[in-house]
Formats: C-alpha cells, sequence, structure tokens
C-alpha cells in the first residue's frame, strides 16, 4: 500500500480509501444491497490487512449502522491511532424542522451521534455531505470549527456541490480565521468528468485532497455492459446517475475492457489506475463488498498507464448532465 498526505495536511492516508456506504443493517435506509455486520467485518478487516488505513461513512448511510458495524469492527481489528475515519453530515436523520442540514444545531447533533455510533472520542475528518441552501455559510463554518476546537474532529472536507460554493466556503473560513476545508469528495470517474471543468483546478490550485466516489461508477466501468448485479437492479440512485447517457458511457467502458484484456489484468485496475494518475487526487473510495474487490483494487497502484492508453480510455467521453449537486432533504 502507498501513504501519501492529505491535501496540504500532514496526515498521511492510504492511496485507496474503503468506502462504507455498503455495510449495515438490511432494510435500514435507502440501499438494499448492503452487507450485514457479519459479512461486513471479514471485508473492512482484509482492508486493514492490505494496509488501508482510511476508512469513509456518514451518519445517514442505512440509518446510522454503517457508522455502528464499522466503529466495532475497527475496535477490535485496528489500532485507533493510525486510522483515518471520516463521517458526514447534512442528510435527514429525524423527522421534524432540524432534523437534517447544515445548522449549527444540526452539526452540533450530528456528531455527538456520530461519534457514539462509531464508539470513538474524534474522527479525523468531518465533512458536509452536500450544501445546505438553507442555512448561511458562515453559521456552517463556525459551527465545524468549533467541532474541531473542541477535539471531536481532527480536520474537515466537503463533498458534492458547486466549485463556486467550495469557493465561498474556503473564502469564508480564511477571512475569519477558522478552520478550512482540507478535502473535496466529489464524484468523478471515467464516465463522469464534470468535475474537471472547474472543482478539479480549484482544488490544485487550493491544495485541496480529491477523494472521489463513484470511481468505478457503481461497478459499470468494471463489467460487461449486459451483465447485472443485485445492486445495478435496485439502486436507484445509479440509475439516476448513469442510465441518461448509457449509450455513449457504454464506449468508454468497451475502451476499459480492451486495455484490460491487452494488459491481462480486471478492468477495475485499469479505471482506478486512470483516476489514480489524476493530479490533485489523493484516494478514489472503492465501496468494497467482496475481499475480491479490494484486492483487485489494490493492485491498481502498480499500473502505470501509457499516455496512449489514457488517450483512448478518454477520447470517447461527451459532457453529461451534472448530478448529486443540490440534492434536497425533505
Amino acid at each position: 500500500m502507498e501513504y501519501v498526505k492529505l491535501g496540504n495536511t500532514g496526515m498521511d492516508v492510504s492511496r485507496l480509501c474503503l468506502g462504507c456506504m455498503g455495510f449495515g443493517e438490511p432494510g435500514r435506509g435507502f440501499h438494499q444491497w448492503v452487507l450485514d455486520e457479519e459479512n461486513s467485518r471479514p471485508v473492512i478487516q482484509r482492508a486493514l490487512e492490505i494496509g488501508i488505513n482510511f476508512f469513509d461513512t456518514a451518519n445517514v448511510y442505512a440509518g446510522g449502522t454503517s457508522e455502528e458495524i464499522l466503529g466495532r469492527a475497527l475496535k477490535d481489528y485496528a489500532n485507533r491511532d493510525e486510522i483515518v475515519l471520516a463521517t458526514k453530515v447534512f442528510s435527514r436523520m429525524h423527522d421534524g424542522p432540524n432534523g437534517a442540514g447544515l445548522s449549527r444545531k444540526a452539526i452540533m447533533s450530528e456528531i455527538d451521534k456520530s461519534l457514539k455510533r462509531l464508539g470513538t472520542d474524534y474522527v479525523d475528518l468531518y465533512q458536509i455531505h452536500r450544501w445546505d441552501n438553507h442555512t448561511p455559510i458562515e453559521e456552517t463554518m463556525e459551527a465545524l470549527h468549533d467541532v474541531v476546537k473542541a477535539g471531536k474532529a481532527r480536520y474537515i472536507g466537503a463533498s458534492a456541490m458547486s466549485a463556486w460554493q467550495f469557493q465561498k466556503a474556503l473564502y469564508v473560513a480564511e477571512k475569519n480565521g477558522w478552520t478550512r476545508f482540507v478535502s473535496m469528495q466529489n464524484h468523478y470517474n471515467l464516465i463522469y468528468r464534470e468535475e474537471e471543468r472547474e472543482m478539479m483546478p480549484l482544488c490544485q490550485e487550493e491544495k485541496i485532497g480529491v477523494i472521489p466516489y463513484s470511481p468505478l461508477a457503481s461497478g459499470r466501468l468494471t463489467r460487461d455492459w449486459e451483465e447485472t448485479t443485485k445492486r445495478s437492479e435496485t439502486d436507484q440512485v445509479q440509475k439516476a446517475k448513469y442510465d441518461a447517457t448509457a449509450s455513449t458511457d457504454r464506449l468508454v467502458v468497451e475502451q476499459v475492457a480492451d486495455i484490460a484484456k491487452k494488459r491481462g489484468v480486471p478492468r477495475v485496475q485499469i479505471a482506478l489506475a486512470w483516476l489514480l494518475h489524476k493530479d490533485p487526487v489523493t484516494a478514489p473510495i472503492i465501496g468494497a463488498t467482496k475481499i475480491s474487490h479490494l484486492e483487485n483494487a489494490a493492485e491498481a497502484l502498480s499500473i502505470t498507464l501509457t499516455s496512449e492508453e489514457i488517450a483512448c480510455l478518454e477520447e470517447p467521453y461527451v459532457p453529461h448532465p451534472v448530478y448529486g449537486l443540490n440534492v434536497g432533504f425533505k
């Protein structure tokens, strides 16, 4: 495993991050394909064995049970001081007018609930899951600053927003002497590259670590086009992200398959290797739900793509509708 600094911080993270949205109590939350605790623990344990020290979850994943499962597994298998533990806040966690969002009230309540579920005194990275159109960014940034100063988070990060929003948050923090975002968790992969227009250059200029989610496009980059899985058949978020552009995306997927075949490696390694070549990507978030997913992903670190291969992978891409930035919290 390779380790790099997260953005402009001194904290070392593994070059791959294990995304924990796939762990939780089935029937809780909005995904039906999650692994229960018994089946999640071996995946988490294997991630640690291959050197992954970076784990990402969120309060909303599987109704909070993702945090619970991850926290118990890390307590049993890992040295907390070597783990980089990340979670997120924004989505609706309970009924009522203050059950979601990025108000000071919500943030101060949700950080304590996340820490309790995770079984820890602090998280290493506390991220806002989306931009809150209903709360002044000044209120959000000051509350996050206070979370850090209280010792409940080491760093703060953001996810899935427009570049102008992210820049505004950075400016507000700098203007007031508050804690600054160190990372951006954005939607970025070979069949969704809209982040290259503004967000990626902004992060590079501001020395922000980029930790892309959906690096394999919910698995679409890793299998034959006609092949289906339980997730591809039931995951409505995946369908909303990619179904509208399927005809053009297929050309990219075929290029991944062609290069993987020529190199004699699984397709996942080509798709991840492409991301790992991109500045300022720090660590793609892989949503592994099988040990083989982890082991195949780790091998991507040893692949160096040629400029010709990168050009072949990128050539079929066409602009996509922007997805996932303005998600409400009804």
